[in-house]
């Protein structure tokens, strides 16, 4: 059984579905991401963690991509 931490963030510039699958894929490829659930119509993304991560490496990847977090 794993640490479970939940986050929400709330993400400017998503517009379709394309970027809500870019948005999922790279919070996905974050070490520790268990679950990433995106919706376009919230504009949010709802993760389960199975250890405590910075709000800064989400942050980080999402800019990558052309993404931000509302602050």
């Amino acid at each position: 059984m794993f640490k479970r931490i939940n986050k929400v963030f709330f993400i400017d510039g998503m517009h379709c579905e394309g970027c809500v699958n870019r948005v999922q894929k790279v919070l996905m490829s974050i070490p520790g991401v268990k679950k990433c659930d995106v919706s376009l119509e919230d504009k949010k993304a709802s993760l389960v963690l199975s250890k405590d991560i910075p709000d800064s490496v989400f942050q980080e990847q999402l800019e990558r991509i052309g993404f931000q977090i509302q602050n």
